[in-house]
């Protein structure tokens, strides 16, 4: 069976606010990645429900956290289509992306 793993370091400040997020992963080649902000959720088989391990760096600005989680929403909606089929699902989420876009995008134009 072949093994993949995927690390990541998170640096913290004294106060355990994260500074920087580093990942590797053996399928990503050597080199080591940066991100500004990290969202995992597994799916916990004897709880039988989600574990969620948000993080993010304090220089992450908020209109790019906002778009991070819109993206998530999008990314989660293509894997509800692959895994279950359920197409009414992810087009209901693709809507909201579509929503929360344009709020952004009028968020922006008002603080230019």
């Amino acid at each position: 069976m072949k093994k993949s793993e995927i690390r990541f370091s998170i640096a913290l400040d004294d106060q355990k606010v994260p500074e920087a997020i580093s990942w590797s992963a053996t399928d990503a080649g050597p080199n080591i990645h940066f991100a500004k902000a990290i969202n995992i959720a597994l799916w916990d088989r004897e709880q039988a429900g989600t574990m969620k391990i948000d993080l993010w760096t304090k220089d992450m600005p908020v209109d790019e956290m906002k778009r991070f989680v819109v993206d998530n929403i999008g990314s989660m909606a293509e894997n509800i289509v692959t895994a279950t089929g359920d197409k009414e699902m992810a087009e209901q989420m693709r809507a909201l992306c579509k929503q929360l876009s344009l709020y952004l995008d009028k968020q922006e134009q008002q603080q230019q």
